[in-house]
């Protein structure tokens, strides 16, 4: 990408949502590890030390534990759609700063829980405060950056939830070993904190920011549209655009393999009936470290190459829609990754799987801001991301059973497919992703 010469603040912003980004999901995901602890599922069945713990008392854990995923799941869908609504009225600011308080103190309560009935509850909260992450990031990149960076600028801070997951793969199995699985969730939970203040340092609109030149600032605005009265802003307005239907379907049908990748992942490692070894708590963090090492490239890589085709003169439509579809062919192979019995094999499908997922979420988000105005990306995105986090409740609902009955395969199958129809369905919806107007906001009816 050629230099602009307007300046470079608001690739400092993309690095601040990058490491809160990172603290997201560092919180959301050590509950993934921990959940193969030996102690952790004894204290959550009520079991007492030293208890062992029958195939049929695993089995049963790991449907208890696809119904406490569920509950995340639900928050987290009720949460996107607060969220993104929230901060379209109250500015991204002071929203973000809502959503990482919320997150961080229920991360700390994950700590202070002696059973399932408890764990879903602490979820429960944490899904409502994490749930402010992606509106607030793809709000803040609508604010910093032209369109023809956004899908870059996305792929960038996009890639701290790899940079989270492997974070947690390193830590949180040493730190469970060496000091029990409370300590896991407190050392974690306190760093949203630090996030916040450096947010609340940091973080304000370019058109007020004395760091921004006006070289830069004139860069930012170049597509300035003319902001839409927040009255108009309703959900069920929203929902009336194709456009709005494009961006839900590309969240709805995808995030749950997303989710069902963070849920599942170190249980496939640990239990999958295919592979040729196991992993246990001591040894599973290297085959994350590699999968979300692949992936964060992923994720810089193809919203680099949407915007790189933008550069060249393609349309938008073009740029994201091809990006879209090399992501897509890359996932289907992943269905072998539950029939080889190499460990390898299966880390190396996993691996392209997870990166052409993170590819296809930057250029999906770009929706949001291709598509909106800035007034309404906050609630679009919070729109997307509900049906997104719907999607992963329907899958975590079921994937226990399916996983104690039926064992990964069918989940594999569904992941490897999925991309693909929900392409063809976008493209149904929006052949031109045509942009809706301040004018079609305010005209259409409740």
């Amino acid at each position: 990408m050629k230099p602009d010469q307007s300046g470079n603040y608001r690739w400092r912003i993309v690095l601040l949502l990058f490491f809160a980004t990172t603290i997201n999901y560092i919180d959301r995901q050590v509950l993934s590890f921990t959940m193969i602890d030996e102690t952790f599922r004894r204290e959550m069945m009520g079991k007492t030390a030293g208890e062992a713990l029958t195939e049929s008392d695993l089995d049963q854990f790991k449907v208890l534990y696809s119904y406490i995923d569920t509950v995340f799941k639900v928050a987290y869908a009720l949460g996107f759609l607060l969220t993104g609504w929230l901060i379209d009225r109250v500015g991204t600011k002071r929203g973000y700063s809502l959503s990482i308080i919320v997150w961080s103190i229920a991360g700390v309560l994950n700590a202070f829980i002696g059973s399932l009935r408890g764990l879903s509850i602490v979820r429960f909260m944490l899904g409502i405060g994490e749930a402010g992450n992606f509106p607030s990031a793809i709000k803040s990149v609508a604010e910093w950056f032209p369109k023809k960076e956004r899908s870059f600028a996305t792929g960038l801070f996009n890639a701290g939830t790899n940079v989270g997951i492997i974070a947690t793969a390193a830590l949180i199995p040493w730190l469970t070993i060496r000091f029990g699985w409370r300590v896991s969730f407190i050392a974690t939970g306190l760093l949203g904190f630090l996030v916040l203040i450096a947010w609340l340092r940091i973080y304000r609109r370019p058109e007020e920011h004395p760091r921004v030149s006006k070289a830069e600032l004139d860069y930012i605005l170049q597509d300035h549209e003319e902001a839409i009265p927040e009255e108009k802003l309703s959900w069920w307005r929203l929902l009336g655009f194709r456009q709005t239907w494009a961006f839900i379907v590309g969240k709805f049908m995808c995030d749950p393999i997303w989710w069902f990748y963070l849920s599942w992942l170190p249980d496939f490692f640990n239990s999958s009936e295919s592979l040729d070894q196991r992993l246990d708590l001591k040894n599973v963090g290297l085959p994350f470290l590699v999968i979300y090492i692949v992936s964060d490239g992923g994720s810089v890589l193809f919203g680099w190459l949407s915007s790189k085709f933008i550069h060249m003169g393609w349309s938008a439509n073009r740029a994201r829609k091809t990006t879209m579809l090399i992501c897509a062919v890359c996932v289907v192979p992943i269905f072998f990754a539950a029939q080889t019995s190499s460990i390898y094999v299966a880390i190396a499908l996993i691996s392209l799987a997870t990166a052409a997922h993170q590819g296809w979420s930057a250029n999906v988000y770009t929706f949001a801001s291709d598509l909106f105005p800035k007034s309404a990306v906050a609630s679009v995105t919070g729109i997307g991301g509900m049906f997104g986090a719907m999607g992963g409740i329907l899958l975590a609902a079921i994937a226990g059973n399916i996983r104690v009955n039926l064992g990964y395969l069918p989940l594999f199958i569904v992941a490897s497919s999925t991309y693909l129809i929900a392409l063809v369905i976008i493209h149904l919806l929006s052949p031109t992703m045509q942009p809706v107007t301040r004018k079609e906001l305010e005209s259409i009816g409740v």
